[in-house]
């Protein structure tokens, strides 16, 4: 298989590949490496982080807590469970890193654009991360009834509030509008009766799933044309009866493994691919063997998301982080905060990702992370002059990015590696002559000089 290719896949299916597994897999036909791609990827392993320190209040509610503690002791409990969120984040990022599950954890990160939650629980936050982890490659319509019971969807979308005298239609609209249909492909009658459907589900303290039974509405629905006591799993399944569903997640899919601007000839194929089944991991694998996802014009046009530069750059170069809480800082200054969007909508990816203020950020994240350069990440500021100009205004402040850079990998991985090789390995998309000239005009003294380098040109922003 070409190196181009290889690097195309593995940063579709995940986060990049380094040189000398990049070198074996050229001896590696396609179908071999999508095969392995997914059989790393097969079985569900959860992330898990330890809440053993904040377990008593697992199973409690505010009002409990309010009743037990005093107001300086609540302060305490929610600041103690603010921090286990930013953890959370933090190993969710070392589990994107450095997991040989890639294609999973690639999933992962997608499905949480696609049912987008919030949720101040940690208990029930990381819950609702593991079930996108379990479901990420299996079939859909699980994953939605899955995901329509979880107690951070249920908060989130109001659902808890969904009851037979007083029918909130948050959750039903948003199920068809962002998660499974899309804007004009329902009717607001349909909205009204599938509320109906939802009313009196809800979840207990400790995560699990139950139906309220007095305020559930056990009523005949209309809802797509068919008529039945219908209950939320049964509305589910009407909609994956609608093609339109299997569309709506494949356009999804194309623009974020394939190509932002979509082919509609491959996206009848692969609805017509998925609609069969809903079976995602089938729908991936025909994707990724397809010959057309090679091809030149999806290759290196995707702008890299900020958790994909992150975790890229960390993949070929490990390093941690001395203060934690300035991985969430670099995270808001490139706007994409794991298990933070902005709201249900998700974020909208592509040139979004780039603005006046965050691409030269951007641009300097290698050598801020790699070189031990520091900036101010008190507020994003203004970048309208220069750099420079805006790291003399704020060298004074106090928040600095600080990391230790295990440089020593980095030389056993690319110890024998020329100019060249760092070149093919590290930027998928075509080089610009301009900038290819600057590159052969640099005065290299080593590899690490060389790589933080090609990670701060314009085409390492994109894969």
């Amino acid at each position: 298989m070409k190196q181009k290719h290889i690097q195309h896949l593995y940063w579709r299916a995940g986060f990049g590949v380094d040189f000398k597994n990049e070198e074996k897999l050229q001896k590696k036909t396609k179908s071999k490496i999508v095969s392995k791609l997914f059989s790393e990827s097969k079985e569900f392993i959860p992330l898990e982080l330890d809440l053993s320190d904040i377990a008593i209040y697992k199973n409690k509610n505010y009002k409990e807590l309010k009743s037990q503690y005093s107001k300086k002791e609540l302060v305490e409990i929610q600041k103690n469970i603010r921090l286990k969120l930013r953890d959370l984040n933090s190993i969710w990022i070392e589990r994107l890193t450095n997991s040989n599950q890639q294609l999973r954890e690639k999933m992962t990160l997608f499905w949480a654009n696609v049912f987008v939650c919030r949720d101040n629980n940690i208990f029930h936050i990381q819950q609702y991360n593991n079930t996108l982890r379990q479901h990420a490659l299996g079939n859909f319509g699980d994953f939605v009834k899955a995901i329509a019971k979880e107690p951070s969807m249920s908060k989130y979308l109001n659902n808890r509030q969904n009851i037979k005298r007083s029918p909130n239609e948050n959750f039903a609209r948003e199920l068809m509008e962002l998660f499974t249909l899309g804007i004009g492909n329902y009717t607001e009658q349909d909205i009204k009766e599938s509320a109906r459907a939802f009313t009196g589900w809800s979840f207990k303290e400790n995560g699990a799933f139950f139906l309220r039974k007095k305020h559930h509405d056990y009523g005949v629905k209309t809802f797509f044309n068919k008529t039945g006591e219908f209950g939320g799993d049964d509305i589910i399944d009407i909609i994956l009866e609608q093609r339109q569903c299997a569309k709506f997640i494949c356009t999804k899919i194309y623009t974020y493994f394939v190509n932002p601007t979509v082919d509609e000839n491959r996206l009848e194929e692969i609805t017509s691919i998925f609609y069969k089944d809903y079976n995602i991991a089938k729908l991936m694998k025909y994707i990724f063997k397809s010959k057309w996802f090679y091809n030149e014009s999806n290759i290196g046009v995707k702008i890299k998301s900020p958790i994909e530069l992150l975790v890229g750059i960390q993949k070929v170069v490990p390093l941690q982080f001395e203060k934690p809480k300035q991985l969430n800082y670099l995270q808001k200054m490139m706007g994409q905060i794991l298990l933070f969007p902005e709201n249900v909508a998700g974020w909208k990816g592509g040139k979004s990702w780039i603005d006046a203020n965050s691409l030269m950020f951007r641009l300097k994240l290698a050598a801020l992370l790699l070189n031990k350069a520091v900036i101010n990440l008190e507020e994003k500021g203004e970048f309208e002059d220069s750099f420079e100009k805006y790291y003399q205004k704020t060298k004074n402040r106090n928040r600095f990015i600080k990391t230790t850079v295990n440089w020593v990998s980095f030389d056993k991985m690319y110890q024998n590696s020329s100019t060249n090789d760092l070149i093919n390995n590290l930027i998928v998309s075509k080089i610009d002559e301009d900038t290819y000239s600057y590159l052969k005009s640099l005065q290299v003294n080593s590899n690490r000089n060389f790589c933080v380098q090609l990670m701060s040109i314009p085409e390492y922003q994109l894969c």
